[in-house]
């Protein structure tokens, strides 16, 4: 069954900056456009040596009867391997780009009722609520594996950061152990794609040495064929191009490679080892050289934490039933008061129907009975007419959250389901879950 108007795919309503295709199946980081540069300088030698290759083998045959070309170097086996390579680096560079690199759910509303922290606490809350100045504090200590690592709260996720993560400004996300945002593959490095990241690099390193090597080869063997350098460096253009290309790359992918062989043996990501300098005494994620490895090539690549196809109220409809059912008013986080300018706070709506009468009588009765003994009687007449008040604010309250309640059933269809919960006569495999909850869709 399809949702009406008022669903939407998670992906459609995320705040972070990320590029979404075919559905929400692919997310790419904000700077996706950056992917078909790195694609066309990878496949652009590639495909150029290929087209060398394919000439010499097309020149050996024209010249097989004449038996004055004995230079095999560059067969068919070399087109192969190439050809390969190229496929092999393209699609790692796809899965690192287009994969969640680990994005952490976002928090709707700055507080966890499952957190027992002294600040969760209802008034606490509904002071939050109404005065954004009010913050948690920006760091809690966690112990892990025997060294204190502080979590900074984030103020734009509304969570405390999981060890190792850190908010991406570029893709907007806070992700799961961040390495760096690589504008080359136009994403966020992080726990689900740095293997294929790692795989990436040093196969285009692979590819950049090879060439390199065949294309020298190849001038080494073509020189009895000219008498003068020049004529050499003239015919063998091709080969004489890749060479400069390949050794000014290999510098930056080889060199990147050989460093990120490094952070992995001492179990680092580039952002601790720039930002906190880890050595092997203060490094409370290095458990050992080969635990160490099997970590990032052996383990098994945890599941994401989002399901971005899954559907979700629109944000707008959310609020508008939170702002009926609480009674107050839904104030930005972003906004700021100015109380040395309206010298006063804002008064809570929630607070407006409340009433005072019964306390004035209360005080106005205690004035009376000042110097004398208290009357029991009119005692007893003035706390019945407080219950009696108190009844009636409730049967109110009660009769609004009935009709909130029908106004709340009425905006879901059957079939439908609420908190991520789906009904037992559903078969449909898709969820629906209120958008206040993003952090407790879990991919399926």
């Amino acid at each position: 069954m399809v949702p009406d108007s008022q669903h939407k795919r998670l992906y459609k309503i995320w705040k972070g900056n990320n590029k979404f295709f075919f559905g929400g199946r692919c997310i790419f980081g904000p700077d996706v456009a950056s992917l078909f540069l790195s694609v066309l300088l990878i496949a652009g030698p590639a495909i150029t040596f290929c087209y060398q290759i394919h000439a010499k083998i097309q020149h050996r045959k024209y010249h097989e009867e004449e038996s004055v070309y004995d230079n095999q170097l560059l067969g068919f086996p070399v087109l192969v391997a190439t050809i390969i390579a190229l496929l092999a680096d393209l699609t790692f560079l796809l899965l690192t780009s287009s994969r969640d690199p680990g994005i952490i759910p976002r928090n709707s509303q700055a507080f966890d009722s499952s957190d027992g922290s002294e600040f969760n606490t209802p008034s606490f809350q509904l002071m939050a609520g109404i005065t954004p100045h009010l913050r948690l504090p920006k760091t809690k200590e966690v112990i892990v594996n025997g060294f204190a690592i502080k979590l900074k709260y984030c103020d734009t996720c509304l969570l405390y950061r999981p060890p190792r993560a850190s908010h991406c400004s570029v893709c907007n996300n806070c992700v799961q152990k961040f390495d760096h945002h690589c504008p080359w593959v136009g994403q966020c490095i992080g726990l689900r794609n740095y293997r294929f990241f790692l795989l990436f690099i040093s196969t285009s390193a692979f590819l950049c040495i090879f060439i390199f090597a065949l294309s020298f080869v190849n001038i080494f063997h073509e020189r009895k064929n000219y008498q003068y350098f020049v004529k050499l460096i003239l015919g063998e253009i091709i080969s004489v191009i890749l060479m400069l290309y390949t050794f000014l790359s290999v510098w930056f992918v080889g060199g990147l490679t050989v460093f990120h062989l490094y952070l992995i043996y001492t179990n680092q990501t580039t952002y601790e080892n720039f930002r906190y300098h880890f050595n092997k005494t203060n490094n409370p994620f290095n458990i050992g050289v080969l635990r160490n490895i099997k970590e990032v090539f052996f383990s098994r690549i945890a599941r994401s934490m989002i399901n971005f196809r899954a559907w979700t109220l629109d944000e707008a409809v959310v609020n508008e039933i939170y702002t009926s059912c609480v009674g107050i008013d839904v104030i930005c986080k972003n906004e700021k008061f100015n109380t040395e300018k309206d010298g006063r706070m804002p008064f809570p709506t929630l607070l407006h129907n409340f009433g005072y009468n019964y306390i004035n009588e209360n005080k106005i009765a205690i004035n009376k009975l000042e110097g004398n003994s208290p009357d029991p009687s009119a005692l007893a007449n003035i706390q019945e007419k407080n219950l009696q008040g108190l009844g009636e604010k409730k049967q109110n309250c009660e009769g609004e959250d009935k009709s909130i309640a029908g106004r709340m059933v009425g905006m879901i269809e059957d079939g439908t389901a609420i908190d991520g919960v789906p009904n037992e006569g559903n078969s449909s495999s898709e969820t629906i879950v209120p958008a206040n909850q993003h952090a407790n869709i879990q991919e399926i």
